[in-house]
């Protein structure tokens, strides 16, 4: 006689349904979408605005010359959003995940551990993007309210880094495992005796470290690194200002672990945050479920004034 789910014992017909329903209610992976980026551009302790002095311009006409003065500010502005995740093609920011498609030489991602013990190594990979922020004109439109701002070059949208396209340094290290900063120890490393989370060379996406979450950072601060220079061994688009101080702006310098007079970071996900910090920033309590995804806002420091006459004589101030 056929047998049908009716004639199965119960508990087996039980069992059944319950991993049927498991499998159609399956909480899928939590995207990052871009109006909670623009939204997360609205946190004021990032911006961190500061009239910090005054510019003093040489103004001459037919008339004769006179001395005019203008207000100096300082603050930041949220210029990428940098996703590290686990496998190609998974970006958190679900809008720009198409950005970085599986490719032949970028075609996955994982982790290696070895087990003793006690775990000796763990070596994680990471994908990296930076792409240009897209808060915008809803950024700028509460900045206004400050008073005078100073503007960034940064592109909404834009891939400045996609770790695909970068295939054979951000895969092999080459040539950076070579270079003096990847070979001496304690130069350009990330965090502090006690608290060490990586060297910041080689700049690939292979980490030794057993902490998901300061893994993806690592290579979040990498990438940063990268884009900031120009001339880098690596497939990028530099967003590398410079100052000008005849048009009243100054740029900030490349990007350096440890030091927020270049950088801020504001964790978009998991757990977005409306603070900034730097690198280590006790974000590793938000790990998500190992290995995760994850990603966050790069704000960075501008100094600016308003061009009141032909030549800037002088200005005070940081």
């Amino acid at each position: 006689m056929k047998r049908t789910l009716s004639t199965l014992p119960m508990a087996i017909a039980c069992a059944l349904v319950i991993s049927m329903a498991s499998l159609t209610w399956a909480p899928q992976a939590r995207a990052l979408t871009t109006p909670e980026i623009v939204e997360s551009s609205l946190s004021t302790q990032c911006l961190d605005y500061q009239v910090i002095g005054f510019c003093a311009w040489l103004y001459c006409t037919a008339f004769g010359c006179t001395v005019r003065t203008s207000m100096r500010v300082k603050h930041y502005i949220p210029e990428l959003v940098v996703s590290s995740y686990e496998n190609t093609g998974d970006n958190p920011w679900s809008e720009v995940a198409m950005l970085s498609p599986p490719t032949g030489n970028a075609t996955g991602g994982g982790r290696a551990t070895e087990e003793a013990d006690s775990r000796h190594s763990n070596t994680r990979f990471k994908n990296t993007d930076a792409i240009g922020h897209p808060g915008g004109a809803v950024f700028y439109r509460m900045l206004s309210s400050f008073g005078y701002s100073c503007d960034s070059e940064a592109l909404p949208y834009t891939p400045y880094f996609l770790s695909t396209l970068d295939a054979l340094a951000w895969r092999s290290s080459l040539p950076e495992m070579a270079y003096p900063e990847a070979l001496t120890p304690g130069m350009r490393e990330m965090g502090s005796v006690g608290d060490l989370w990586s060297p910041i060379y080689p700049r690939s996406g292979f980490v030794s470290q057993p902490h998901d979450y300061k893994a993806a950072a690592t290579t979040a601060q990498r990438a940063a690194d990268v884009v900031t220079r120009n001339g880098q061994p690596h497939v990028y688009m530099p967003l590398a200002p410079t100052d000008n101080p005849n048009a009243g702006k100054w740029a900030p310098d490349p990007v350096k672990e440890g030091d927020p007079d270049t950088h801020k970071w504001q964790r978009l996900e998991p757990n977005m945050s409306m603070s900034c910090s730097i690198f280590p920033d006790g974000g590793e309590r938000h790990q998500l479920q190992d290995p995760g995804n994850y990603a966050w806002a790069l704000w960075r420091p501008y100094r600016c004034c308003a061009v009141r006459g032909q030549e800037l004589l002088y200005f005070t101030g940081e």
